[in-house]
């Protein structure tokens, strides 16, 4: 549509510079500001305007028309439609900026409540836990108010430290309401249930209660709701036990090493029991020695790519940091180098947990 003014500019110029000229050029002429005042603005309309006066004083001059009625009487109806598209387009941006100016306080409006609901959910963690010294960080991705549902937790209990991280699939308010069905059950249950597989099915059962309560989530996640979650325990012997539902498998640096903990049998997230029918009954157990670091993350964070598609190398990150920061100076470390990889760009919310064994 843009190019239909252009187009009939270029026609009227044809039939003046040819035999053809004897057909009566003006209104097609004039119908070129006004066209150009409804699908272009107010820049396209001057343009048109201009070009519309310098094909006009090229054909007067070419037929040598200087002094006809026809000429002066174009030019005066070039001029009035000039100006009235000019206002009208100016009119009609000036409507559309208030518009846009609107729609971005309401959505910065939202996002603020949204990132507040989430601050009030997701706390930091303690600096000390039993055997563990410990960190956390969460990152929201600028993608306005869509804001994520990763989560975390940790908490000393009877049984040792017990973790969480998990991403809600999804965004916005909804998310943030899964994440707090699934971290308020996890809070519950890691006090009071024995085997570490009962905590997560408490966390399973919590979302699929609310699931099932009419007008719960939103239509997107009652359609794609999951969750990806992992479960750690730090006992007081020298291992973690891992519960993984479809999460990113943590990362433990051993002596400058950092190795992926892969869990042995995939399983799906929550959400998705029906998947499959072997849900474990015991959690898998890693070395975890005094000296150790435990990195939990959500997806955000190996999915994070650079201008060129390459994503985030988190092992080589997390190797190339010194061995004696301390858990928050090491997540300020990795956040740093991750911003710099994407340039401040974040695509996904990151959550992260580092547990230092001691």
């Amino acid at each position: 549509m843009k190019c239909v003014p252009f187009l009939i500019a270029l026609a009227v110029l044809v039939i003046e510079l040819t035999p053809a000229h004897f057909i009566y050029t003006g209104p097609l002429l004039t119908a070129v500001p006004a066209l150009a005042a409804v699908t272009m603005g107010t820049k396209g309309t001057t343009v048109a305007a201009a070009l519309t006066l310098a094909i006009s004083v090229t054909t007067a001059t070419y037929n040598d028309a200087w002094g006809t009625l026809q000429v002066y009487t174009n030019f005066l109806a070039l001029a009035l439609v000039s100006v009235a598209g000019f206002v009208a387009s100016s009119a009609v941006q000036a409507r559309r900026q208030r518009e846009q100016a609107r729609r971005q306080r309401e959505l910065d409006q939202v996002r603020r409540i949204a990132v507040a609901a989430q601050e009030v959910v997701l706390r930091p963690v303690p600096a000390r836990l039993g055997p563990v010294l410990a960190g956390s960080l969460c990152l929201a991705a600028g993608t306005g108010a869509r804001v994520g549902g990763d989560l975390y937790e940790a908490v000393q209990t009877r049984y040792g430290v017990r973790m969480i991280v998990g991403d809600v699939r999804g965004k916005g308010l909804s998310a943030i309401r899964a994440v707090a069905v699934a971290l308020g059950a996890f809070r519950e249950a890691v006090h009071y249930e024995d085997e570490l597989a009962e905590v997560m099915n408490r966390c399973a059962a919590a979302l699929r209660r609310e699931v099932a309560v009419p007008g719960a989530f939103e239509q997107e996640v009652l359609l794609e709701g999951f969750v990806t979650a992992l479960i750690a325990q730090v006992p007081d012997e020298p291992v973690v036990q891992l519960i993984n539902r479809g999460h990113p498998p943590p990362l433990l640096l051993n002596q400058g090493r950092a190795t992926p903990l892969m869990p042995a049998s995939p399983l799906p997230p929550l959400g998705l029991e029906d998947l499959t029918t072997d849900l474990p009954g015991k959690p898998e157990s890693y070395p975890y020695a005094p000296g150790d670091r435990l990195l939990l993350y959500t997806d955000g964070v190996i999915e994070a790519r650079n201008r060129d598609g390459e994503f985030f190398a988190v092992p080589e990150t997390m190797e190339g940091i010194r061995a004696d920061t301390t858990p928050p100076e090491f997540l300020e470390q990795l956040h740093q180098a991750l911003i710099r990889h994407t340039e401040g760009d974040l695509a996904d919310d990151v959550a992260m947990i580092l547990a230092d064994r001691h």
